[in-house]
């Protein structure tokens, strides 16, 4: 592979005409300007420069290496560039992933920040909570539902963000729906939608609450997440338990109600892949998780 500087060098003495006007332009000595051309020439096992009268002017074959040395070189100046950009992180892709509720709730403005600020950066979004699906690889930044005995993959940290507290969800036209708060138990008559899968975090947190408050719920629709579980409340069909992630639009025709005895949480963390969480991107995404989840 050819030497980048000597190349360099040579092109300035070829555009000047000179060995001293090109060591003026590069702020070397001649003899430094004359070693490294000698050195390209026999790098190259070519002829590249000739005697003309006070000056110097390439050879056929050393023109030819001029003129095709100046798109490598322009090459290798846009990929120093990207790397410098993506070290600073300016620059690149950036993979985010997300369950539903956060989605809605926190990836608009965390994406319209990040576009306003890194400009030239892609950011793909990636759901984490497809039943019987998972990204071809680990998002770079994944913010997830703590389920316990989670081991933390190799090559990322662990950030906490927020405890989430659950809330019935009724129609307004429900007993309760004038009630600040509420026992979980209160709601052991209603009929209930279903708003996420059996065997996620969301259902076993609910499970487990239900549980505790003493009886099952009397589900009578299976929604197929929590947007169409709020038009089935909107419509009065009945009431859905939800984190107050996932009520943050709201249908006109619903009321929240916070939950006593108990009070059913699902805790938020964000996973970090360690190669990228020094870049000013990634710690950008953690502050705005860190801020639109308190």
């Amino acid at each position: 592979m050819l030497d980048p500087q000597r190349l360099r060098t040579f092109r300035s003495v070829v555009a000047t005409g000179s060995v001293q006007a090109a060591a003026d332009q590069l702020r070397l000595t001649p003899s430094a300007v004359s070693q490294q051309v000698a050195a390209l020439q026999r790098e190259t096992g070519l002829v590249l420069l000739e005697r003309a009268g006070r000056g110097v002017r390439p050879t056929p074959v050393g023109m030819r290496v001029a003129i095709a040395s100046g798109d490598a070189l322009r090459s290798l100046n846009r990929l120093g560039a990207l790397v410098r950009d993506l070290r600073e992180g300016k620059t690149g892709h950036l993979t985010i992933g997300h369950f539903a509720s956060a989605g809605l709730a926190l990836m608009p403005r965390i994406v319209r920040t990040l576009r306003a600020e890194f400009p030239e950066m892609m950011v793909e979004l990636v759901l984490n909570d497809v039943p019987g699906g998972s990204p071809l690889t680990q998002p770079d930044i994944d913010v997830r539902i703590e389920v316990p005995d989670e081991a933390i993959p190799s090559g990322f940290g662990r950030v906490p963000l927020i405890d989430d507290p659950f809330v019935m969800v009724v129609p307004r036209s429900h007993p309760l729906a004038d009630r600040v708060t509420a026992r979980l138990a209160d709601f052991r008559d209603d009929e209930f939608v279903a708003n996420d899968f059996t065997g996620s975090p969301v259902h076993e947190v609910q499970a487990k609450a239900f549980a505790a408050a003493g009886f099952s719920p009397r589900y009578i629709v299976q929604a197929a997440d929590h947007i169409s579980a709020l038009a089935f409340v909107d419509a009065g069909i009945g009431v859905t338990m939800l984190p107050v992630l996932a009520t943050v639009e709201l249908p006109p025709h619903v009321r929240i109600v916070a939950l006593t005895d108990p009070v059913p949480v699902r805790h938020i963390y964000a996973l970090v892949r360690d190669a990228i969480s020094a870049a000013p991107a990634a710690r950008r995404v953690v502050d705005l998780l860190r801020t639109h989840t308190v």
